[in-house]
């Protein structure tokens, strides 16, 4: 499937800076982006691949190997397996004055790959193996999602399957699910322990099944810990593992300077359905239909979908509730502007006692009721009902620069 979005975000980044760095989780596309960047654009491009012990053999004395090379692009894949590459970046971009041109991909955050290269910088003797100190003011970072909305594919099949390329693209459900539960296993029992985390396979598997109950609810570490048997400490480490790798969203609680109490803790969406619903035993749609948290579980689809389409990173999304039970599923600026977002899974959607409570406490400009339709129309002056389909065919992102420039 073509992504063009992430094509000219490429083109982008590596005309500002030298070194561009792709992040998503594993299989999710990104050398496949990065071989489509080179060949639309007639580039020149050398590939190393640091799961093959060839190009780990290559990269044994890493300056002379990148410098020998006379390409216009160098693609490294799998960074997080090496981040003492970094500092030898850093010096080559310096010594060849953006003449050459460098594409990373990696299956980690920036944060986890910094926690992982303290297991690297012990082997190669480097305090700071991490990409973005070491290489700040070169590098610019596109997150790569699994297959969105935006690609105009089949909201059904997208939500049960998920977005993995693989997943999605699979010739049945069954053939998904049971590529998702690889996937799983695999990402468990290999890709956790060569970031250099010593998780057992099976705890972290409990510990994510568990997860997918509070999918969508208020995170709860002293719950999870006892029901593990392991500290609040460890039941956090094991989720930073899991956000770090993408596998699930950390959303924030905003703080308003209001006369009532206000939820303080995180909430824990998993960002691909496709997992979640193999995390939950889910195989098919008429599954999804009758499961009991089929509501939450649309939620954190349609919520994913709006963050992707809107092009926010992690930092720039909230959620907010007080004790009294008002709530706002998202918060997010734009343009100087406060704008909610709340997601319903009903045919036709009306404002709330919540929505308004937000709308006054939190002195929004406005409210977008998202629902799964594909029409738009407005409820009041400061409140729009929006339908998730219509991300698509890009009506959705007019419908927000419309209420943006009022």
């Amino acid at each position: 499937m073509n992504r063009p979005r992430y094509l000219a975000q490429i083109e982008t980044q590596l005309r500002v800076h030298p070194v561009c760095a792709i992040l998503g989780p594993r299989q999710v596309g990104k050398t496949t982006l990065a071989q489509e960047y080179a060949k639309k654009f007639s580039i020149d491009a050398y590939f190393f691949d640091l799961e093959d012990p060839i190009d780990v053999a290559r990269l044994e004395n890493p300056m002379t190997a990148l410098t020998v090379l006379s390409h216009q692009l160098i693609v490294i894949d799998e960074i997080q397996r090496m981040p003492e590459l970094f500092p030898i970046l850093r010096v080559l971009v310096d010594r060849e004055k953006r003449k050459r041109k460098y594409l990373i991909l990696g299956s980690a955050s920036r944060d986890l790959i910094r926690q992982s290269s303290s297991f690297a910088s012990r082997k190669a003797s480097l305090a700071t193996a991490d990409m973005s100190e070491t290489l700040a003011g070169r590098i610019g970072y596109i997150e790569l999602p699994p297959f969105t909305l935006m690609e105009k594919t089949e909201s059904k099949k997208l939500w049960v399957r998920g977005g993995f390329p693989l997943s999605y693209l699979a010739d049945s459900d069954d053939d998904s699910m049971i590529w998702r539960r690889d996937y799983i296993t695999t990402f468990l029992e290999r890709d956790i322990p060569t970031l250099g985390f010593n998780v057992p396979a099976e705890l972290m598997r409990r510990f994510w099944m568990m997860l997918a109950h509070y999918h969508g609810q208020i995170f709860n570490a002293s719950e999870l810990s006892r029901s593990l048997g392991i500290s609040q400490h460890m039941v956090r480490k094991y989720l930073d593992i899991l956000a770090g790798t993408f596998m699930v969203r950390i959303l924030l609680p905003w703080f308003e300077n209001i006369q009532k109490r206000q939820v303080k803790m995180p909430k824990v969406y998993f960002r691909d359905s496709g997992i979640l619903h193999t995390m939950s035993g889910i195989e098919n749609y008429d599954q999804l239909q009758r499961f009991p948290k089929l509501g939450s579980y649309w939620e954190g689809f349609a919520l994913e979908e709006v963050i992707r389409a809107l092009g926010l990173v992690s930092e720039e999304c909230f959620f907010w509730g007080t004790h009294g039970e008002a709530e706002l599923d998202l918060l997010v600026t734009r343009q100087g502007k406060r704008i909610g977002f709340e997601f319903k899974y009903m045919d036709a959607p009306r404002t709330t006692k919540s929505i308004h409570s937000a709308l006054e406490d939190l002195k929004l400009d406005h409210v977008v009721i998202v629902y799964p339709g594909n029409k738009s129309f407005p409820l009041s002056d400061k409140v729009t009902v929006c339908g998730l389909e219509l991300i698509a065919t890009g009506e959705f992102q007019k419908v927000l620069t419309e209420i943006l420039g009022r």
